[in-house]
C-alpha cells in the first residue's frame, strides 16, 4: 500500500488550512489541505511500518497518521491544533467525527509554551529580515500577530477559533505593509504580555486528558483490525 493509496482511502478527516481558515484569503492565496489518515492495523505487524505522516499528492496537501496526530496535538502543536478547529471541513468520516469530538481533551495551558515559543522563533526571524534587508516579511509578521492572538484568546476563553474576524482588515494592512515595524513590535509586546497574563486565570486544564485521547487510539487500531480479520485475506 503506498503513502498515497493510504491518503486516498483511509483518511478520516481532512480541512482547509492556512489563510483560508483563518479568514485572512486574499485573492491570489493558497488552498492548503492538512488531513489525517487511518493506517490499517495489519500494516503495524509487518517489519516496515507505515508511514507518520505524507506530503501530497495533491499540491499543498499534507497528512498524519491519526498517532502521530494525537501525539502532536498532545504536545499542544500549534498547527496540530489548529487543525483541528478549521471552520472549513473538507472530509469527515464517523472515526474522524470522534476525534473531532476529543477537540477539547487535546487542549491545556501547555499551549501557551508552545504558541509563545513558536512566536518567538519567527519573531527572531524577523528580526534578522529587519537587519539584513530593512523590513520583515510582512506576511510572517501578520501571521505572528494572529497567532498570538489565537494564544491569548484560547488562555482567556478555554474555545481556539482560528478565524481572527473584526481583526482581519488590521492585519491584512500589516501584510500589505501599511504598518510601521516599530508599531507591529509594540503590538506583538503586548499581545505576548496579555498570553502571559491569561495563564494563571485560564479554564483549561494544566495538562491534555492523555488517557482520554489514548482509549479512543486503542479502540479505533482494535476495531479496525476486527475488520480486516472479518474480511479475510
Amino acid at each position: 500500500m503506498t503513502p498515497e493509496d493510504l491518503v486516498r482511502d483511509h483518511t478520516i478527516y481532512s480541512c482547509v488550512m492556512g489563510s483560508r481558515a483563518f479568514g485572512l484569503a486574499t485573492d491570489g492565496s493558497d488552498t492548503d489541505l492538512r488531513g489525517v489518515f487511518l493506517a490499517p492495523t495489519a500494516l503495524y505487524w509487518r517489519f516496515d511500518k507505515p508511514p507518520t505522516h505524507v506530503d501530497g499528492p495533491a499540491e499543498e496537501q499534507f497528512s498524519w497518521e491519526l498517532e502521530r496526530f494525537c501525539e502532536l496535538a498532545l504536545r499542544a502543536n500549534p498547527n496540530i491544533l489548529e487543525c483541528l478547529h478549521s471552520p472549513l471541513v473538507e472530509r469527515v468520516d464517523d472515526t474522524g467525527r470522534e476525534l473531532l469530538a476529543l477537540r477539547d481533551a487535546f487542549l491545556s495551558r501547555r499551549v501557551h509554551e508552545t504558541f509563545v515559543r513558536y512566536a518567538v522563533g519567527q519573531r527572531r526571524k524577523l528580526d534578522a529580515d529587519v537587519r539584513q534587508y530593512g523590513a520583515p516579511r510582512w506576511k510572517h509578521a501578520m501571521h505572528l500577530l494572529r497567532l498570538l492572538a489565537t494564544c491569548r484568546d484560547l488562555l482567556r476563553t478555554g474555545r481556539l477559533v482560528t478565524d481572527v474576524g473584526d481583526g482581519r482588515e488590521r492585519l491584512l494592512a500589516v501584510r500589505r505593509g501599511e504598518v510601521p515595524w516599530p508599531e507591529v513590535e509594540s503590538w506583538t509586546a503586548r499581545l505576548a504580555a496579555e498570553a502571559d497574563t491569561a495563564v494563571a486565570g485560564s479554564p483549561l486544564p494544566a495538562e491534555p486528558d492523555r488517557a482520554r485521547v489514548e482509549d479512543f487510539l486503542v479502540r479505533v487500531r482494535r476495531a479496525s483490525a476486527l475488520r480486516e480479520a472479518q474480511q479475510g485475506p
